[in-house]
């Protein structure tokens, strides 16, 4: 069995036995992998203690399709991102990012969303404090968009009739996006007024744009995600992002 080197992100790291580590690496050539990285803890260990959570580096793997849990021969590092972990909010934010990956990805490549995963999260490193939360909510958003699940804001998902940009409109986390006034009233979804459409037109394609009400943005993106992406499942670090930004 030949190994295979392959760019790869760390997304999660859990200890085994005393001297070991797993691994779940998001990498660009085999999509998503579990490995282990044999006496990864030890002291003198070849891998230099550079396993840590949001790092980026060229894995040598040897890979075996019928095995669950590979074996990681090397990981050459290429950037720690150790500030991530020195702020909570940006800790939060490459959390959400990293579980959205986990809980949809497989181990199929998907060489565009890797690279997105990358510059997402040295954007995050990077990102000024005060644009800090408008930036998790966009790079939150363009990902939704790049999994192929976003949201649709400018027509009537029942009756197809285009929307007025001055026209308030029900979110409908079922259907995927918005309904008419006159269709929305059977119930169901989140009043979308016009400024808050807008907003969120702007964070799916990267553009400023103000926020007015953060915590309306953060319970929609939670809520979508659980009802549309996830299918009734849930995120945990969406949970620490409330601590932190009640906190803030």
């Amino acid at each position: 069995m030949a190994p295979v080197t392959t760019a790869a992100l760390i997304l999660q790291t859990f200890p085994y036995g005393e001297t070991s580590r797993i691994l779940r690496l998001f990498t660009r050539n085999h999509g998503l992998q579990s490995v282990m990285a044999k006496g990864a803890l030890r002291p003198r260990s070849s891998f230099g203690g550079v396993l840590e959570p949001f790092t980026s580096g060229h894995a040598t793997l040897y890979l075996k399709p019928s095995r669950e849990l590979q074996t990681l021969s090397s990981f050459e590092l290429i950037r720690a991102r150790q500030s991530l972990g020195r702020d909570l909010l940006r800790f939060g934010g490459a959390s959400l990012l990293a579980e959205l990956v986990l809980r949809t990805s497989s181990e199929e490549p998907q060489p565009r969303l890797f690279d997105a995963i990358v510059l997402a999260f040295d954007t995050l490193e990077q990102v000024p404090a005060e644009t800090l939360e408008r930036a998790i909510l966009t790079i939150s958003w363009q990902m939704v968009a790049m999994l192929g699940f976003a949201p649709v804001l400018d027509d009537c998902l029942s009756c197809g009739r285009a929307l007025a940009p001055d026209e308030d409109a029900r979110f409908s986390y079922a259907a995927g996006g918005v309904l008419c006034a006159e269709c929305g009233r059977a119930g169901g979804g989140a009043t979308l007024p016009p400024p808050a459409r807008a907003a969120l037109r702007a964070l799916l394609v990267g553009e400023e744009t103000t926020l007015a009400r953060t915590l309306g943005h953060w319970r929609l993106l939670e809520r979508y995600l659980d009802h549309h992406v996830l299918e009734g499942g849930s995120l945990r670090s969406f949970a620490f992002l409330a601590d932190t930004l009640t906190e803030c």
